[in-house]
């Protein structure tokens, strides 16, 4: 019986087998066999290459298995540069730690240079100064918020490895209060947030709606900041605009520094190229990351999304990187100018997820009163967006005649005459379905 590290080396040569010597040799060759118990085999390689392998290669890879051993195997893939930190503790209390996400790694330009130079002194010197606590980051999605959290984390822990940091998500704060008040171990959790020397808090205009969640991070706000310690928050707009949150938290959200991050200008997003392209070890052509800065200009995130895509494509097709190659690699994430495409779908799931319904009752024959509103919203958001008829706007909804969709639109049209917040429920919802 071959041992599991012979039957490995004669799978690793099936799959060479099956593949040009440059494919193998940029995907496949640094897989390494974690373990192997006779139905299963656990495989590591690092995270960008998972990525591409399970999309492209893993029947490949399952069909040597069989060659080899006769027999169906599953194939699980690990990222080999997670493993050491599973032995190790995280620099800092993070279950979604970014290494990547340092201030070395932030690329600086004039719509975030403020966010950044104060995030530098908030991990610093955190907790000293009380115009910087909280310091409360905002700006749209994909611009670098997150990034600029994890890297006050890993600062702050790199010149003083004694503090306790915690990054935690908006959402996740949210499931934490949720499950101990189920289980009855706030005391747990009033323990592990307010003993911290760093609370991170990403994305917080989730706890809209969210009472308990609400009353429970006010009495974890006031602990931290009675001790003198850092708070930094993130959301994708200012404390004044957040909506279905509680006064007196909005209020302590603009105690300290507020510092809002834009999208970033040709030259920053040409210099993230750069920066993203040099750490995958890409060369790009100017040509290449000027196409790529002037069709992409509003999300950072987009931005490293489309220089892995292009190295990805190049590799697999084996084609060199010129402008040619760039437009067909990354024709689905560039917009070209033009906003995002607006769909029914789109904007029935935006409205369900903001009133926190489901969307197929949005469309379905339910008269309560929430649905009737959830739906009329709807049809009034799709009449605004998109070119559809009375006719065809009504078929998305269970078929209903013209006539119910003209009087939805005319019901919304009043109410928002009336009501300041419904208007800005709808203006916040249209806005998500842009993005």
């Amino acid at each position: 019986m071959k041992t599991a590290n012979e039957l490995w080396e004669n799978v690793q040569q099936e799959i060479k087998n099956n593949f040009s010597e440059t494919v193998y040799n940029v995907w496949l060759s640094n897989m390494s066999l974690v373990s192997f118990d006779g139905e299963k085999a656990v495989i590591a390689t690092d995270e960008f290459r998972i990525k591409i392998i399970m999309q492209k290669f893993m029947d490949n890879i399952k069909a040597a298995f069989e060659t080899v051993t006769g027999f169906d195997v599953d194939v699980e893939f690990v990222n080999a540069e997670a493993e050491p930190a599973a032995q190790n503790s995280t620099p800092y209390d993070d279950a979604s730690d970014d290494e990547e996400a340092t201030f070395e790694t932030f690329v600086v330009g004039p719509s975030n240079r403020f966010a950044y130079v104060a995030a530098m002194a908030v991990a610093e010197k955190p907790g000293v100064s009380k115009n910087y606590n909280p310091l409360f980051i905002y700006g749209n999605s994909g611009l670098g918020k997150t990034h600029l959290l994890h890297a006050i984390g890993h600062k702050a822990q790199e010149l003083n490895p004694d503090l306790t940091v915690i990054y935690i998500s908006g959402e996740e704060f949210i499931n934490i209060i949720v499950e101990n008040m189920r289980n009855k171990t706030m005391s747990s959790i009033h323990e592990k947030f307010r003993n911290v020397d760093v609370l991170l808090v990403d994305d917080v205009q989730f706890f809209a709606k969210k009472e308990q969640t609400q009353v429970e991070f006010f009495h974890t706000f006031d602990a931290l900041i009675n001790d003198r310690k850092q708070i930094v928050l993130s959301s994708d707009r200012p404390p004044k605009e957040l909506k279905e949150i509680d006064e007196r938290l909005k209020t302590r959200f603009e105690w300290g520094l507020l510092a809002d991050i834009e999208a970033p200008d040709l030259e920053t997003r040409m210099a993230i190229i750069n920066r993203k392209a040099k750490a995958i070890e890409l060369e790009l052509p100017n040509d290449v990351v000027e196409y790529l800065a002037e069709n992409i200009k509003n999300n950072v995130r987009q931005l490293e999304g489309a220089v892995k895509n292009l190295k990805a494509y190049s590799t697999i097709h084996g084609v060199s990187i010129n402008l040619a190659t760039a437009q067909g690699a990354v024709k689905d994430i560039l917009t070209g100018g033009t906003p995002t495409p607006v769909t029914v779908e789109k904007i029935i799931n935006e409205v369900a997820r903001a009133y926190g319904a489901d969307p197929d009752e949005i469309r379905s024959k339910k008269k309560d009163a929430k649905t009737a509103k959830m739906r009329q919203i709807s049809m009034y958001i799709i009449r605004d967006m998109t070119n559809l008829s009375l006719e065809n706007i009504g078929r998305e909804f269970s078929d209903r005649d013209h006539t119910t969709v003209m009087h939805a639109i005319d019901v919304i049209n009043r109410a928002i005459a009336t009501d300041s917040n419904l208007e800005n429920e709808i203006a916040d919802i249209k806005k998500n379905v842009g993005e």
